[in-house]
């Protein structure tokens, strides 16, 4: 078991990947607790900005998000410059007012797809959260409760198809295993292949 506190301050010494910003990815199946994880994880980093990527998805594009991310976040990032994004109402099926995303030392980005590969060129790290699909799903779906039975109908067939073409796991830098207190953080498939930034030998 590892401290939030101890994996921030590693996250900090990371060099930055987008501008100045050091962009962390949490990815995993939908349900397994990313949302929760990031929201711990930008607490320890002292109120780093968190992005979700369903407030860049919709109904009709559930993964076709990634220029929307590019030009609204990304791009203007990697200039030093503040992030400006719409975020879609899944009620009202429009998007809102406009949000800004100022530069941080650390920004997390989170939703199923973060580590895509059309994202992974910004990241200084992915964590990918173990959970298994369908157990990620049947606690996604007692979650929102029977009233989004037929999106999560359409959602696991989406799902499914996207990292089947574009996986994000096998370039996990770390993966995260919640605890019944706190998570572990385990080396990741890419960091049998280079060395973690987020792992000392043994460590895991």
């Amino acid at each position: 078991m590892n401290d939030l506190a101890d994996r921030a301050r590693r996250l900090r010494a990371l060099p930055p990947s987008c501008g100045p910003v050091r962009l962390i990815a949490v990815d995993g199946h939908a349900g397994s607790g990313k949302t929760t994880f990031a929201g711990r994880l930008a607490a320890a980093l002292g109120g780093a900005p968190v992005l979700h990527l369903d407030d860049l998805a919709t109904h009709e594009e559930l993964f076709a998000w990634t220029d929307r991310l590019r030009a609204q976040v990304l791009d203007p990032l990697s200039h030093g410059e503040p992030g400006r994004y719409t975020p879609y109402d899944w009620t009202a099926r429009r998007f809102g007012p406009e949000r800004t995303l100022d530069p941080a030392p650390v920004l997390l980005i989170e939703g199923v797809g973060a580590g895509r590969a059309a994202v992974r060129p910004y990241l200084a790290g992915l964590l990918w959260l173990e959970l298994d699909r369908e157990r990620s799903w049947e606690r996604g779906r007692h979650r929102d409760g029977p009233g989004l039975t037929d999106f999560w109908d359409g959602w696991t067939v989406a799902e499914q198809r996207h990292f089947a073409d574009d996986p994000s796991y096998p370039f996990a830098d770390t993966v995260i295993r919640q605890m019944p207190e706190g998570y572990m953080w385990l080396e990741g498939p890419r960091a049998t292949a280079v060395p973690s930034r987020f792992l000392t030998q043994g460590e895991a």
